[in-house]
Order: structure tokens, then sequence, then C-alpha cells
């Protein structure tokens, strides 16, 4: 699907972008894949990585700014949304500018597609979307609902929107993992709380999910990586086993564990091997056939969070991880 084909991708200078381009330009050897990121000097530093690579392009602009989209849209066949702004306590102490990025980007985004005859868009979610205690959450939540209820404006022959949601991504900026690895020299890591749980999942293997998004969406579906869960205190003693855990308690918007799929969202939500897909609740989607596929219904009630999950992610499996990425790490 990839394959010779134009790719955008929205805040494309970021953690995803950065593993993004080099996997799916090794893998699909698209046609081009054009970067859109309002940060001149990350495209400035990105493009050294992808000097004299012809399917590289790079275009300032910001998802607030429409027409700047449709110019960048141009030719474009397929669309990964990553932009956003992220940071739980800046989208609290800046609400409308939240908002305007990832309330109103969104919007812009899906209008321009539309009108540009882009053939898919996936947008990157968050586990905070998912029963959302913070503006943060609250406006991905809304963005969410708006690519599912983008394939009502697109018509069945349109553009097709569908949204991939994760949680904690390891080594990427603003990450636990690199965050204690850059302060376990000083003998103290903060602990919000000792009960604490994330999960776990690569920049890779967020890849991987929009990758299959492409490939499985009729439009409208969340897909939800099945991945492992672990304690903030075991993976604070794997990076820094000598340092000393002080707790200092959770910050305004902080959940003691992540959640991606809600009780609420059971109703519509079927599992297959290595992920579950929450179906659209409008047009009867949630019982189309063509989007269940091979999958199997989830029990009533049934609550995916990093709590109650059946993986967990080992000490070994942790430490094997940061030796094989300490190089990336230590470049955030």
């Amino acid at each position: 699907m990839l394959q010779n084909s134009t790719i955008l991708v929205t805040g494309g200078t970021g953690s995803f972008g950065n593993t993004f381009v080099p996997m799916t330009l090794a893998k699909y050897n698209p046609k081009k894949i054009i970067i859109f990121s309002r940060d001149e000097m990350k495209q400035w530093d990105m493009a050294k990585k992808f000097q004299g690579d012809s399917r590289i392009r790079f275009f300032i602009g910001d998802v607030r700014d429409k027409e700047r989209l449709y110019r960048a849209l141009d030719g474009v066949d397929y669309v990964v949304h990553a932009a956003a702004t992220k940071i739980v306590p800046t989208a609290e102490y800046n609400p409308f500018e939240c908002v305007k990025t990832n309330v109103m980007g969104a919007m812009n985004l899906i209008d321009a597609c539309i009108d540009k005859k882009v053939k898919g868009v996936v947008a990157l979610s968050t586990d905070k979307a998912s029963s959302p205690i913070n503006l943060y959450g609250a406006t991905k939540l809304t963005s969410d609902k708006l690519f599912v209820a983008g394939n009502s404006y697109s018509g069945e022959h349109g553009t097709r929107f569908s949204v991939v949601r994760y949680g904690n991504v390891m080594g990427s900026r603003g990450s636990v993992i690199p965050f204690f690895m850059s302060i376990k020299d000083k003998g103290v890591l903060p602990i919000t709380d000792e009960r604490m749980t994330r999960f776990m999942i690569s920049l890779e293997e967020g890849v991987e999910l929009v990758w299959h998004a492409f490939e499985d969406m009729v439009g409208g579906e969340i897909y939800v990586k099945k991945i492992p869960s672990m304690k903030v205190t075991d993976l604070a003693r794997v990076v820094a086993p000598d340092a000393r855990q002080e707790v200092v308690g959770i910050r305004p918007g902080e959940k003691l564990h992540e959640q991606m799929i809600s009780a609420e969202d059971s109703y519509y939500t079927y599992e297959y091997p290595e992920h579950f897909k929450i179906l659209p609740t409008i047009h009867n989607w949630g019982v189309c056939e063509k989007r269940i596929k091979d999958g199997t219904k989830v029990p009533e009630g049934f609550v995916y969070a990093s709590d109650n999950n059946t993986e967990w992610m080992s000490d070994a499996q942790l430490q094997a991880w940061i030796d094989a990425n300490r190089e990336k790490i230590g470049s955030i």
C-alpha cells in the first residue's frame, strides 16, 4: 500500500517521525516522505540524517494553518498525524494553545485531506484519551472522535481515517527512561507513587502499528496494541540500581495507571492476536463485518489498563532494550 506512494507526516521531526521515516523508507521505498512541522531547527537537524536521499522533503508549517496544510497536501496519498501539544503540565497551563493544536489542528487536517483526496490518514492517540482526567487527554479524545467522524464527511469512497492508541513510548523525548538516565548519577530518583504502573512500547512497535492500520482499516477504527506493563519502581531500579527512590507525589493531571480501553469502550471492542480494535459507535459501524473481520468480541466491562495487564516486562527485558538503545536514548 505504501510502496511508491507519497506520505506526509505532521509533527514529523519528533521521536515518532525520526523512527517512522527510516523504517518506512527501508520497508516500502515510498516515492516521497514529506516532513511537515513548525520547528525549523529540528528540520535542519533531521535533514542531516537523510542528506542525499531525494525521497525526503521538508515543509515548514503548522496544523493550525489550514491554507499551509492545503499546499503541503498536494499530491499526497497517505498522512500520519503525529503533531500535538503533548506535555500534560504545558497543556494545563496553556489550555487555549493545546486546543488550537490538538482540536482545531485535527479539524483543519481532516478538511484538507478530504478536499485534497488523500487516500488514508492514521492519527496517533494516547492512553490519556481513554477516560481522560487532564486537558491533554480530553483534547486527544476529541481529536479521536473527529478522525472517526471524518469518515462520514469523506463518503464511502473518499478519504479513510483511523487512529492508533498506545501508552508510554520507551525512549521518546520527555518519557521516563531518558529522564531517569539523565539524573541517575545524582543518586536519587523521584517516584510519583510506588503503586504506579505504565505500559511499555518501543517506537518501532508504534511504527508497525501505524503500518498495520493503513493495511487493515476500513475507516473509523481505533487500534490498540497489546504491550507489556511495568511498575515505575521496577523501571527505576533497572535504570539506577544504586539510586535511592524518593516518593514525590502524583503531579496534576497524572494517572496512577495508564488505560487504553475503558469499560464503556468494551461494547464495541474486538480482540486480535497482537492488538485490540475499538470500532465506531456511529452509523452501526460497531457491528460492521468488514471492520470486525476475524476479531473476537471482548467481554462486557473489559478494561485494558497497565495495572490489570496479563503481560509484564521483566527486568532482563528492559535491561536488554536499554543496552540495545543506549546511543539513541543518549541523543534525546
